[in-house]
């Protein structure tokens, strides 16, 4: 009977990776409306976005049969069993055996990263956590230059590490860690019956987290299961089920105070940057061979919902969904160390139309807030500056291509020194970079929009 739950947690698995990889890879958005709940489940995001009800769904999962989410749920973790079992092709694949866990190592990663999420370095933590990470390897392939860097770097991480199993999900991921700490204490899970093993150790062999140990009493280590259920269909004599803890001794030991304690600090701390998060809330052709070129913006472009500037920082998770949804081309991930692979809007290819919530409605962590179509039109994100020494009209040209294309009609052209040139009122601007976009200016642009820290409403 076991057998089944094994087939079946795969079959379930196969739909979240091809669903989640294929919502990256879509740029046309249709899928957005089958698939945008699968990044919005994943725990981090989940947390970011003070989604609770996902949030205490996984945590008590984990309460009751332990990791069931990183194999079903978290596709950095599927991908994992999808390159272990790749690996079987090999001639002289090493088998598994039992490992000794590094806790020192695990409980280092997981207080870096909630060092980073408190003090807002997210762009730093995120790099290892999960979704995150596998999300930015498939946009990565798609992409080029830096992202693309990355994408290649995560790729061969992943692959070197699962020569050794799951050794990532049990070292380095703070996802990982963080429901370890809670499955230590799960009700039920793998339990082996001593009096029925043989020692053939095909469970052992079986296992891609290492940590089955039958030599050392028929153990297993409910923090890094991770409830494949590889071993309860390796074992050929009964001595694996899915059983309560209560009354199988040969498997649990005492709940050690300090790490009960370390469980209950990690979690204040997370609702303690996600309710630190939550506040921020209330913050309020001429010469066409040429590029053009735009000052340097002294506050980066943030996307329509996006709030205010720490409010973004703070909860993205840099996973590039919104990027690859955008179908302007305007949403590009950063290169600057401070956000690194967060999105900053550029309106070189195209400008930010007031009819597209697409990044809002697909964002996961609450980084870019839902907004409608209507509440768009009454956001400002950034104000639109002019140069008029740039302006084509000190060249005796009439251009007006800003103020003709500006949605808000933010933008009016006005006469002075015998030439006219574009005037900006603020109280109108959204900063969908239109007048940007349509400036024909080369190769420095004579309008450009600057970002608010904070974004208003008009």
């Amino acid at each position: 009977m076991y057998k089944y739950f094994k087939y079946i947690r795969m079959f379930l698995a196969g739909l979240m990776l091809v669903g989640i990889t294929a919502l990256l890879l879509d740029c046309t958005g249709v899928l957005r409306h089958w698939l945008g709940w699968a990044p919005k489940v994943q725990l981090l995001p989940a947390i970011l976005a003070l989604n609770f009800v996902v949030v205490v769904a996984v945590l008590l999962v984990t309460v009751l049969i332990g990791r069931l989410y990183c194999s079903l749920v978290c596709p950095m973790g599927i991908m994992q069993d999808v390159l272990i079992w790749l690996h079987k092709v090999w001639p002289s694949r090493r088998k598994s055996r039992y490992r000794k866990p590094l806790p020192w190592l695990r409980y280092t990663v997981l207080a870096l990263f909630v060092i980073f999420m408190v003090f807002g370095l997210n762009s730093l933590a995120v790099l290892i956590a999960p979704y995150s990470a596998y999300a930015r390897m498939v946009q990565g392939f798609a992409s080029s230059g830096v992202m693309l860097a990355v994408a290649i770097a995560t790729a061969v991480l992943m692959v070197v590490m699962t020569l050794w199993g799951r050794l990532w999900c049990n070292t380095a991921c703070p996802v990982g860690t963080l429901l370890g700490l809670v499955a230590k204490h799960r009700i039920f899970g793998i339990r082996i019956d001593a009096s029925k093993c043989v020692g053939c150790h095909q469970c052992e062999q079986g296992c891609k987290c290492s940590c089955i140990d039958i030599d050392g009493g028929c153990k297993v280590d409910d923090s890094r299961c991770v409830d494949c259920w590889n071993c309860l269909s390796k074992c050929k004599f009964g001595a694996i089920s899915i059983a309560s803890k209560t009354g199988n001794t040969s498997s649990t030991s005492e709940v050690d105070p300090s790490r009960r304690a370390f469980v209950a600090t990690t979690l204040a701390v997370g609702a303690t940057t996600a309710l630190h998060a939550q506040e921020q809330k209330m913050d309020g052709g001429l010469a066409v061979l040429l590029d053009k070129s735009v000052p340097k913006r002294q506050v980066p472009l943030r996307p329509f919902g996006a709030i205010s500037q720490k409010n973004f920082e703070s909860r993205c998770t840099a996973c590039q969904l919104c990027v690859s949804q955008c179908p302007e081309k305007v949403l590009r991930p950063s290169t600057d160390l401070g956000t690194f692979l967060q999105p900053y809007m550029a309106y070189d290819q195209g400008y930010c139309r007031m009819a597209c919530t697409r990044c809002s409605e697909v964002c996961p962590s609450g980084a870019i807030q839902p907004v409608s179509r209507e509440q768009k039109t009454a956001i400002s994100i950034g104000l639109a500056v002019t140069l008029h020494d740039n302006c084509i009209s000190t060249q005796g040209v009439n251009c007006g291509a800003c103020a003709r294309h500006c949605p808000a009609q933010a933008i009016t052209m006005v006469e002075t020194g015998g030439m006219t040139v574009p005037s900006v009122n603020e109280s109108k601007c959204t900063g969908c970079g239109a007048c940007e976009y349509y400036c024909p200016a080369r190769p420095m642009t004579a309008i450009y929009v600057e970002g608010r820290q904070h974004h208003t409403e008009i």
